[in-house]
């Protein structure tokens, strides 16, 4: 798509009058007096995880926000493939996809041997390695995911609708209330209600209210961490230029100028500089007044030497200190309680925004902590598995600030010469680039060995589906209609539990079938999963969803014999679910077998947690670890 050319207009570029982009704000009602969980603020974390809850009839959820309206102009619009992926299972990532720009290739400009006060461009290099990801890495308007987390809310179960302009003045924890243990107090902002106060009682909150969190504050939690000193002045620009990488995400080494990243904006036209500014002094704060627009534009030009640019119109501008800083904890658990309220986002871990982790390290923040939530707060689990939500995410946190501090030093270094022998070399940092390509796409997470992670003493069954880490998609065809699909795409956003059969050498559904034995025992046996963990009169897939994947062509099976389980019948009539059963032979002639190394003479079972991440890995035949695992997660609904 291309659009901006005639200026930046914010909202859904396909509405081609502006005034028509405009969403009215929902009605500003008054906040409930009890909720199950309150999220405080509006940004990617919590949007996200409020996207989740509103799937959920039975959990009341309230979502507020200081701004008086919806983002319109994001700053935080790098969008990792892990992310999408996510996005997949709310299903807007295709309309993100159509909209976005692609960051296929990566240029990198040093200075000119020849001419040293120019730049010259020394290499490009594939941006996201081969199979990483069935997602593209993306760019695009931070207001638009916004505003697609907003319709997944406002078109689910529980219509769920932010309240904006609400100031959060106070929070407190009553360990000893048993229902609602938290009390919040907030000011209301707008203008018809100006200073009344209203005051919610809640069983969780998250504080997803950026890195001068008042939750955190309140919980006596820090932001612990330091500046690197290094100043940067960021702009989304209209453009005249005639530097030849401008449609390519660019890193630029300029002798003695600076360092600048350009990246390529969606609509064809539209560009975002990061602008290297001068050092700071120790103790020193970066001052936005001092700091212009004009002098931005100048010193991307120094840069940029013996190119020029032109701007023609800045969409949006602003400056900002490099700073890693983690929190001490991400919830307010201690050696006595359990947690109640929880950090996510910039709460808790704040970097720069150049390897672009800010968004997506706290959507996937929330996309960790939203079905343990809606787990314990339905019956479904312990609230003891609140308590892995710390556990898991801070470890990714720290190891986000690691590599961005790392990676923050490099770009802001002078390149190596004669003048600055200890500056960095340019090819050293394409190589850290490239070496840390899955960890920005967000696909190097790996959650240790827990009670949601097992040792993987079965992973060479399945070696290509690493025991926690986010399972690794790849085309099959599903049987009952022959679509061709990524099998991962078949894990939504519903908190719900997906059990992988992988078939073995004998013949799928035949006599000795170790699927068809599974599916008997999981279906049947008192002891099955399935049988101790869902409701009543809930549907036999609404808590672990079973499906097949086997070895032959999608003809060769026939629907007759497919087990029963493959097929179950759901909703009020009864009527049959056919997308269980999978080819693992794509329409491409690739096998998923090979390409995820699945063991195809034993095959097996994967175990893959509501959020896509693999949890264990075990053979066809062994129910009890079936059994064992379920066991240490999910508890008897009260009905049974």
């Amino acid at each position: 798509m291309q659009f901006h050319q005639d200026g930046f207009l914010p909202g859904d570029p396909k509405i081609s009058r502006p005034v028509e982009r405009i969403i009215s704000p929902p009605k500003k009602q008054p906040l409930p007096s009890e909720v199950d969980v309150m999220i405080v603020g509006c940004g990617p974390a919590g949007l996200n995880l409020a996207a989740q809850l509103s799937k959920f009839a039975n959990i009341s959820t309230c979502i507020v926000e200081q701004k008086d309206d919806r983002l319109l102009v994001g700053q935080a619009d790098g969008i990792a493939c892990r992310t999408m992926e996510v996005f997949e299972a709310y299903d807007f990532s295709e309309q993100i996809k159509q909209e976005a720009y692609w960051v296929n290739e990566t240029a990198f400009w040093k200075p000119d041997a020849a001419t040293p006060n120019h730049i010259s461009r020394s290499s490009k290099v594939q941006d996201v390695e081969d199979d990483l990801s069935e997602m593209p890495h993306v760019i695009i308007n931070q207001a638009r995911v916004h505003d697609a987390f907003l319709d997944v809310m406002r078109h689910s179960v529980s219509k769920l609708e932010p309240h904006y302009s609400r100031q959060l003045l106070s929070l407190e924890v009553d360990h000893s209330d048993d229902t609602h243990p938290v009390t919040l107090t907030f000011e209301r902002l707008d203008s018809q209600h100006l200073g009344v106060i209203e005051t919610v009682k809640a069983k969780y909150v998250v504080g997803c209210d950026g890195a001068r969190s008042t939750v955190r504050k309140s919980i006596g939690r820090e932001l612990i961490g330091d500046s690197i000193n290094q100043a940067w002045g960021v702009m989304d620009v209209l453009v005249v230029t005639d530097f030849p990488d401008i449609r390519l995400k660019s890193a630029i080494h300029s002798s003695n100028e600076g360092s600048m990243l350009i990246i390529p904006r969606e609509g064809g036209y539209m560009v975002r500089l990061y602008i290297e500014l001068d050092k700071l002094s120790n103790n020193e704060r970066l001052s936005k007044q001092s700091i212009t627009t004009d002098y931005l534009i100048a010193a991307a030009n120094r840069i940029m030497k013996p190119y020029q640019f032109d701007v023609k119109e800045i969409a949006w501008w602003s400056v900002y200190e490099i700073g890693q800083r983690l929190t001490t904890a991400f919830d307010d658990a201690n050696d006595d309680q359990s947690p109640h309220v929880f950090l996510a986002g910039d709460a808790c871990h704040t970097h720069s925004p150049k390897a672009g982790q800010g968004l997506n390290t706290s959507v996937n923040d929330t996309w960790n902590l939203g079905w343990k939530l809606a787990h314990v707060l339905s019956g479904r689990a312990d609230k003891a598995l609140l308590q892995t939500y710390s556990y898991e995410r801070q470890l990714v946190a720290q190891q986000l600030i690691d590599f961005d501090r790392e990676f923050s030093k490099m770009f802001s270094a002078k390149p190596k010469s004669a003048e600055h022998p200890d500056g960095v070399d340019p090819a050293e940092f394409q190589r850290y680039f490239t070496q840390f390509g899955r960890f920005t796409a967000g696909t190097a997470i790996h959650y240790p060995v827990s009670t949601l992670a097992s040792s993987g003493q079965h992973q060479p069954l399945a070696s290509g589906q690493t025991i926690g880490m986010r399972f690794h998609s790849a085309k099959v065809t599903r049987h009952a209609d022959a679509k061709p699909l990524h099998l991962g795409h078949t894990m939504k956003a519903d908190g719900r539990w997906h059990l992988l059969a992988f078939s073995g050498s004998e013949a799928f559904m035949g006599e000795h079938c170790k699927v068809k034995a599974l599916c008997q025992f999981l279906q049947t046996d008192p002891a099955s999963p399935i049988q101790r963990f869902t409701p009543n009169n809930a549907d036999i897939d609404s808590i672990i969803n079973v499906q097949a994947v086997f070895q032959a062509p999608h003809r060769d099976v026939e629907v007759a014999t497919l087990h029963p389980l493959l097929q179950p019948k759901k909703g009020r009539y009864g009527l049959i679910d056919y997308e269980k059963v999978y080819s693992a032979i794509a329409e491409d002639a690739t096998n998923f077998y090979d390409r995820r190394g699945i063991d195809k003479t034993h095959g097996c079972i994967i175990i893959v947690r509501p959020d896509q991440y693999v949890a264990e890995i075990l053979p066809l035949s062994d129910y009890q670890g079936v059994s064992d695992f379920f066991e240490k997660v999910l508890i008897e609904p009260l009905e049974h």
